[in-house]
């Protein structure tokens, strides 16, 4: 009895910590009439600021694959250069875009990511959840080859030492020919799902996502018409009467079920620059304020408010036209950076890091009259 006691009070107390330590963030794709692609995403984080800083990675770069050891995992080097922002420490890259158009990020997945056991002698293949955005953008051109690539490599669970736990992550890339894939580690074994629909928030396992859609068929972008009840015609209130139902809280499930009513309901965008401008204003509606209860990553007790929002940042990669934009909570001003232009054979051999803000206010436009 006494065991049953202790595996209870284990269970919640676990569950207790766990739980604040999960991200609130979104991500969609969108496809433009003339047939190109962007991708973009939110990050929340609401405990403490991430101080995310932008990274540039030449081509050729060594890296060393983590283990719950060490650094003595697999030794690889970056065949195509790379864009990428931080998270929880520079080593571990949130969100980015290669040379090649491959472009996607990470996903907190608590209570659900779960990797297979680490093997010792196979620690020369092995990588960890914290370096699979790196592997990922460093060494394939697109979706196709990552679906290959993952399954001719180990990924295991280490600690990630700013949280005190796994990283509990699942990714979604995209590429330009428009294929998608959620990526995930559950039960230990790696599932891959092709992803049509082209957006990802957090738990539960993505194909719990897909079957729960099924309860918003009614949804539409177009107003409901009027009904009548005994003569007396009932009528909508005002606009908006087509998403009536439309989940509005902040829950991973209700906003992967409003970014899917968004993003396909979205108005229609000539190419991929008209359609950067609808993905930011879609992903304007997942913004999150701070506090106990407006991004997790924080609760009653514990929420950093030095930040000025739970939304750190918000991403948008132009796929076809290798262009990567974001703004932050300190800045709403929409900066970018061309792929095209930068020479990733030539850039030198060390990692370029810069930071996101160069200063932590709004860039505000005087009008003189």
């Amino acid at each position: 009895m006494k065991n049953i006691l202790k595996t209870i009070v284990l269970s919640i107390a676990i569950l207790i910590y766990v739980s604040p330590l999960s991200q609130a963030c979104t991500g969609i794709k969108l496809k433009a009439e003339d047939g190109s692609y962007v991708y973009g995403r939110t990050l929340e984080w609401g405990a403490f600021d991430l101080n995310s800083k932008m990274v540039v990675v030449p081509q050729g770069h060594q890296f060393k694959g983590l283990t719950p050891e060490g650094r003595n995992g697999k030794d690889y080097q970056s065949k195509y250069g790379f864009i990428a922002v931080t998270a929880f420490g520079d080593d571990v890259l949130a969100d980015g875009m290669n040379e090649a158009g491959l472009a996607g990020g990470g996903f907190y997945h608590p209570g659900y990511a779960n990797y297979p056991a680490y093997d010792k002698k196979k620690a020369d293949n092995t990588i960890s959840a914290q370096d699979i955005l790196t592997y990922m953008l460093g060494n394939f051109k697109d979706v196709a080859e990552v679906k290959k690539g993952l399954l001719e490599v180990n990924v295991t669970g280490v600690i990630l030492e700013s949280v005190g736990l796994e990283l509990p992550g699942h990714w979604m890339m995209s590429d330009a020919t428009g294929a998608t894939v959620v990526i995930e580690f559950t039960n230990g074994e790696l599932k891959m799902y092709d992803s049509n629909v082209g957006v990802i928030t957090n738990a539960p396992n993505y194909d719990w996502h897909l079957t729960n859609l099924s309860n918003y068929l009614n949804l539409t972008p177009h107003p409901q018409n009027p009904v009548e009840i005994n003569d007396i015609a009932i009528k909508p209130l005002g606009a908006g009467s087509g998403f009536l139902g439309l989940p509005g809280d902040n829950t991973p499930v209700s906003r992967f079920v409003r970014a899917t009513a968004y993003a396909h309901t979205s108005r229609k965008t000539t190419d991929a620059k008209e359609a950067v401008y609808e993905l930011f204003r879609i992903l304007d509606n997942f913004n999150l304020p701070l506090g106990p209860d407006g991004g997790e990553g924080a609760n009653a007790d514990h929420f950093d408010n030095s930040l000025r929002s739970t939304t750190l940042w918000t991403s948008a990669a132009n796929i076809n036209d290798l262009q990567y934009s974001y703004h932050t909570q300190h800045n709403r001003r929409v900066r970018m950076i061309d792929l095209k232009e930068i020479d990733f054979s030539n850039i030198g051999e060390e990692i370029i890091y810069l930071e996101l803000d160069e200063k932590k206010e709004q860039d505000i436009e005087k009008i003189k009259l």
